[in-house]
């Protein structure tokens, strides 16, 4: 039945090999390195023989040479790179969160340039202690007796459970044991640290009560976790911070809240939940806190442990977890740069993560309406801008439920609102914006300084 014409081509056979066509690519791409063009080619030809591209495309051999150059332009790409966030999300986690003040900035790069006195006490010239002055500024912004800091909040977590719990039992109610993130969850990190779990309650209620009945001669402390990526409503109800710390000094057991997320500063006055601040959660009473650096602090990543006795921060620090957790000295000099400009005053205007936040509706009208003005420029940009007024989120596990009023562009490109987002993620730089009913939405919040030219030439470009 089949004629010889239907008969297709077995493209396969066309295939060239590896070095031939990594030959013939680094002539015609000299500022790519070989080792990119080499991987390149090697996922290319090997996509080819499971799939061949089909025989109506005119020339095999300049298709897989084509591919082959793309990827291995991606490949040469250093990684992270930088992209343009106008997504409206602060503390956006697949785009690493907070990014650093350029202060914070500088003062890692001069870390990294050169050698320091990381644990050297210049006075004597003996051996210092790691992050010496980074504990006493986290101590006089937070009021604590003591303070650690490791590489990300579930290490803190993990190193303070090991510490005061490890094979006793830690009590939590069912309504907070969450997922952070990635699969992570507090069941594991407490089965990590060796400690043993008690649930208590239910999932939408937890009383007093259930506290008290769980704890035993082997409760070794009361666990609180801050819901800071999902809100509840209805039928719901929680102890609070004051009541659980009442229960553990009936009962004569410590209480470890983790806040996941929180700031050093008082920002009740800009609409800010007073448990975001981790000041307050200790003098609430609890006795020991952690929180995330790289979140509503704005620092790079790391997990901060406050404590309301000196002795214990001390104890965790001695433990042998804190050392395989430790912060590096780039993060170091980077959160001690952070902490300072919140000493002085100066992290709402030079922290971007509190600049964004705390922006002013007004402000970001007036730069949403400037950039919509340059991009409707004559000869400049069809179809027109919408200036619209939308929200924006803190992101990043941070203010569930919290939302900001924003201004926002709106563009409904003939094309479609996917390929012209795709476009604009595979530009240079890449632009995340946000898709709704056919139209792709730039949120101005959250650009940052020197993003808003290089947002205007990626819309024009992707739209042409």
């Amino acid at each position: 039945m089949n004629s010889e014409a239907e008969v297709k081509p077995d493209r396969r056979r066309d295939i060239p090999s590896v070095g031939r066509l990594v030959s013939e690519l680094q002539p015609a791409y000299p500022d790519l390195p070989r080792w990119a063009l080499l991987e390149a080619v090697r996922r290319v030809l090997a996509e080819a023989r499971e799939h061949p591209p089909p025989a109506a495309e005119a020339s095999f051999e300049d298709v897989l040479r084509d591919r082959a150059a793309e990827l291995a332009r991606r490949l040469a790409l250093p990684h992270p790179i930088r992209v343009v966030n106008a997504t409206g999300i602060v503390l956006h986690t697949n785009l690493g969160r907070a990014p650093l003040a350029a202060g914070a900035a500088a003062a890692l790069a001069a870390a990294a340039r050169s050698y320091g006195d990381l644990e050297l006490d210049l006075a004597s010239g003996k051996r210092g202690a790691r992050g010496g002055r980074m504990v006493e500024k986290l101590c006089a912004l937070s009021g604590a007796s003591g303070a650690l800091a490791v590489n990300n909040n579930a290490g803190a977590l993990l190193l303070a459970l090991a510490t005061l719990a490890r094979g006793r039992e830690v009590v939590v109610s069912r309504g907070e044991l969450v997922e952070i993130g990635g699969s992570f969850r507090i069941p594991e990190i407490l089965e990590a640290s060796g400690a043993r779990l008690v649930e208590v309650g239910a999932t939408n209620r937890t009383h007093a009560a259930d506290y008290r009945a769980a704890v035993g001669p082997d409760t070794a402390l009361l666990l609180k976790v801050h819901r800071s990526n999902f809100e509840q409503h209805g039928f719901v109800g929680e102890v609070s911070l004051r009541e659980l710390v009442a229960i553990g000094a009936e009962v004569g057991v410590p209480v470890l809240e983790d806040l996941g997320s929180a700031t050093l500063l008082d920002l009740s006055a800009e609409g800010w939940r007073p448990e975001t601040e981790a000041a307050a959660s200790l003098r609430a009473g609890a006795d020991v806190v952690c929180f995330s650096g790289d979140k509503l602090l704005g620092g790079p990543q790391a997990g901060i442990l406050l404590t309301a006795d000196r002795e214990l921060a001390k104890t965790m620090g001695a433990h042998p977890l804190a050392r395989a957790l430790r912060l590096d000295k780039l993060s170091l000099a980077a959160l001690d740069w952070t902490l300072s400009a919140h000493l002085d005053g100066r992290a709402p205007q030079e922290v971007p993560v509190l600049r964004e936040l705390l922006a002013s509706e007004q402000d970001l009208e007036a730069l949403a309406r400037r950039l919509a003005a340059e991009l409707e420029a004559p000869g400049t940009l069809q179809p027109a801008v919408e200036v619209r007024r939308d929200r924006s989120f803190a992101g990043g596990g941070s203010l569930p439920g919290f939302e900001l009023p924003s201004w926002t562009l709106v563009v409904r490109p003939r094309s479609g609102a996917e390929g012209f987002a795709e476009r604009l993620r595979l530009g240079e730089p890449p632009v995340l914006a946000r898709i709704r009913e056919g139209a792709v939405v730039f949120d101005v919040r959250t650009l940052l300084p020197g993003d808003e030219a290089d947002l205007v030439k990626a819309i024009q470009a992707a739209l042409v």
